[in-house]
């Protein structure tokens, strides 16, 4: 009799610790914080240099589950605050051979999957919308830490992250091979836990 109830007293202790357990790694939601936000690009040109810019205006929000290994993520880029550092330049890469910001602007990341190693989150998975096409697109994460914030004093979460596309899939191939296809996009994020 003593042994059962014993048992039964495990059984109910196990039963609390597991539902707390599932409480606790409930998904949480994050919001990207502007001035920490932003996306850099690069690619050859003309073989004399890479040439680097960023759009200054990126927003959106992350839901992870560090524990259940899950998570998703919608990200905006707003074209039009495309910076090259050149006023000229930034007219004539939002005409309509390149980003054409007029019909076009925003371009949208969606990611639906998450990979980690071990509790560090690794890469998204998911679909970019530039220029009205949507390609399936993998993000390789390099950093990726959570902490409560020194100066706000709220839970925050941060990321780098790394992909490579083709302008040319994105009806953006003018003066390709001349100017390389090939663009490496780079994306900072630090976002607030909760709207």
């Amino acid at each position: 009799m003593k042994v059962t109830f014993f048992s039964k007293s495990l059984a109910a202790i196990g039963l609390v610790f597991g539902l707390s357990i599932q409480v606790s790694a409930a998904p949480e939601t994050y919001t990207t914080e502007a001035n920490h936000t932003f996306a850099e690009f690069s690619y050859n040109h003309l073989g004399l240099s890479t040439q680097t810019s960023r759009f200054n205006t990126v927003s959106g929000t992350i839901t992870i589950d560090p524990a259940a290994k899950t998570g998703k993520a919608e990200i905006t880029i707003d074209t039009k605050s495309v910076d090259t550092s050149s006023s000229a330049f930034n007219s004539h890469i939002q005409a309509e051979d390149y980003l054409s910001t007029t019909q076009f602007p925003t371009a949208t990341f969606k990611a639906d999957k998450f990979t980690f190693s071990g509790e560090k989150l690794t890469g998204m998975q998911g679909t970019l919308t530039l220029k009205g096409v949507s390609k399936p697109v993998s993000l390789e994460v390099t950093n990726f830490d959570c902490r409560k914030h020194p100066m706000f004093g709220v839970d925050f979460c941060g990321a780098n992250a790394i992909t490579k596309v083709k302008r040319s899939e994105f009806n953006m191939g003018k003066n390709v091979p001349a100017v390389g296809d090939e663009v490496t996009i780079r994306i900072a994020i630090e976002a607030k836990k909760g709207s």
